[in-house]
């Protein structure tokens, strides 16, 4: 089995691990920090900013094509099985749906980016829709599907998610801080 070609990334830090069986459609476009560990099956299609000390779990999935960016802050992570849609046709039936349709009859495309701030984490097999945006600490949590903005440090879940706890940052935080000494 080939390995990942690291060269291929816009840019890329130190110890960076990234699965043999991951798909970045467009690796020119991505930016990977230090300290990332891609698993097995991820498949991108977006631009992205990958920040320091992130995990991105198995057979997770982003897509959005070229047009689309996805940031993950430092100390965030993306779990097992979750889909996140940075940009994607509204379904409204002003046009057709499809990434290969011509722009004149497209459907209205929503979102754009995705933002996942430091400390903030996806959950299995949750799923973040086009525009929203997860700030510092917030979590999504497993099977949840958000589409909306975060509050920082909030828990979230269900199906749309709703705020169910606030967590505490002050040791996060702390530890990071030692990290990165």
């Amino acid at each position: 089995m080939a390995t990942f070609d690291y060269q291929l990334l816009r840019k890329c830090g130190e110890d960076v691990y990234i699965s043999n069986n991951v798909e970045i459609r467009r690796p020119n476009l991505v930016e990977i920090g230090s300290h990332v560990a891609i698993d097995s099956g991820f498949y991108l299609t977006t631009a992205a900013t990958i920040g320091n000390y992130i995990h991105i779990g198995p057979y997770a999935s982003c897509i959005g094509g070229a047009k689309a960016i996805l940031e993950l802050g430092d100390f965030s992570s993306i779990a097992a099985g979750a889909r996140l849609i940075v940009l994607g046709d509204e379904h409204l039936g002003v046009g057709l749906v499809g990434a290969m349709i011509p722009e004149p009859y497209k459907d209205k495309v929503v979102g754009g980016k995705i933002r996942i701030e430091k400390f903030a984490a996806v959950g299995t097999n949750s799923i973040v829709m086009p525009g929203v945006t997860m700030s510092e600490g917030s979590v999504l949590g497993a099977g949840s599907l958000l589409n909306q903005d975060t509050e920082p440090w909030t828990i979230y879940v269900g199906t749309p998610a709703r705020a169910i706890k606030i967590r505490e940052k002050e040791k996060m935080i702390d530890f990071a801080n030692q990290i990165q000494m």
